[in-house]
């Protein structure tokens, strides 16, 4: 991104600063999606993340880190959402419509099979705390190097990678109890 946009955005030009969201967006959504595991939620993170960003992008001290530093109001915007999840939840359910004729005996097996899988995972990786679901996000689905999540996350390399394998565990920990 160019240095004199990410400047002129600091100093409130609202341009500047449509063009920095236009080009970050749709990765910050992404991460929102990946930790929160909700569409609706992720959006409302990336608004949030966004909104916060605009109010505070003249306290930004160096440029160059401005990954970084939207990373860690995209992770503190998903700590905001997971906080207002537990008061309200909201359940969605699919509705077949009848119309819709069944896949051949075939597949269903094997694709049953998957979304099993999927729904297991889906369902260990919520029992995870929001600093686990980070942390393996940033690793494994941006597939970020640690030095980069320890820069967004705002912790030393040392603590990222301690949080990374614990992280790991409790995952693990968390799938085997799902397959029980």
């Amino acid at each position: 991104m160019d240095r004199a946009l990410i400047e002129n955005a600091c100093s409130g030009d609202r341009t500047a600063f449509d063009s920095f969201v236009r080009s970050r967006i749709d990765a910050v959504y992404r991460t929102s999606l990946a930790i929160l595991g909700s569409e609706a939620d992720a959006a409302d993170a990336t608004q949030e993340t966004f909104v916060s960003a605009w109010r505070h992008i003249g306290e930004l001290r160096d440029p160059d880190n401005i990954d970084a530093w939207l990373g860690r109001i995209n992770v503190n915007a998903c700590r905001g959402q997971l906080r207002r999840r537990t008061r309200t939840k909201v359940r969605e359910v699919r509705i077949l419509d009848p119309d819709e004729g069944a896949e051949p005996a075939s597949t269903e097996a094997p694709m049953a099979d998957r979304m099993a899988a999927a729904d297991a995972f889906d369902r260990a990786f919520a029992r995870l705390s929001i600093d686990d679901r980070s942390v393996l996000v940033l690793h494994h689905l941006q597939e970020r190097p640690v030095a980069e999540i320890a820069a967004v996350l705002g912790a030393p390399t040392g603590t990222v990678k301690s949080r990374l394998h614990r992280a790991r565990a409790a995952l693990e920990s968390a799938l085997a109890k799902e397959s029980r």
